[in-house]
């Protein structure tokens, strides 16, 4: 079994601190879609604030908040039980099609400590990806979690890098990224 651990607590400040998780792309906020990719998983732990009207999660908050990504992890692996987790970012509108890549790669290679994806460009999403549990958790007792970048997180692990198609993995980090991104939801609508 996997885990989930979906990280819902930025301050936004390049949306002028709007609830990033709740914007809408298609009529689904990005945390609806984040949770339909994490389906199956047990446990979902969401790191922030709790948002009203989502049931079967359980919500924690890194320390200090808005600690970073790393802390947000390391606030929900104590409640992670599964040999696995899949870390996702609560800003990804094409998120469940980048967990069916990751599906994928994590069939086909190797055992190792994780997977991640790569934007087309070949850069590591390292908040797209499936780790073994104990590997993250022994690293994150060794480095201070407040305000480190996930690459310190994983420096020593064995972590595969798979790339994946055009704007799979593109997030949402300002307002055009959000146009963007309900642009070519409209565009697939009309494509299907």
């Amino acid at each position: 079994m996997t885990a989930a651990i979906l990280l819902a607590g930025g301050r936004a400040s390049r949306l002028g601190g709007v609830d990033k998780p709740l914007l809408e792309v298609d009529g689904r906020s990005l945390l609806a879609r984040a949770l339909d990719a994490a389906a199956g998983c047990a446990p979902v732990v969401v790191v922030g604030p709790p948002r009203p009207g989502v049931e079967g999660v359980l919500w924690v908050r890194e320390e200090p908040e808005y600690g970073g990504p790393v802390a947000a992890v390391a606030a929900a692996l104590p409640h992670v039980d599964a040999e696995s987790v899949l870390v996702l970012a609560t800003d990804l509108p094409r998120v469940e099609e980048a967990v069916r890549v990751l599906d994928d790669a994590a069939a086909l290679l190797p055992p190792g400590d994780g997977v991640c994806l790569a934007d087309e460009s070949g850069r590591p999403q390292w908040l797209v990806g499936r780790y073994r549990t104990r590997a993250l958790r022994e690293r994150a007792k060794r480095i201070p979690v407040a305000g480190a970048s996930f690459r310190e997180l994983i420096a020593e692990l064995s972590i595969s890098v798979v790339r994946a198609n055009e704007g799979v993995v593109a997030d949402v980090d300002t307002w055009q990224d959000l146009e963007r991104a309900r642009g070519e939801g409209r565009h697939h609508d009309r494509d299907h």
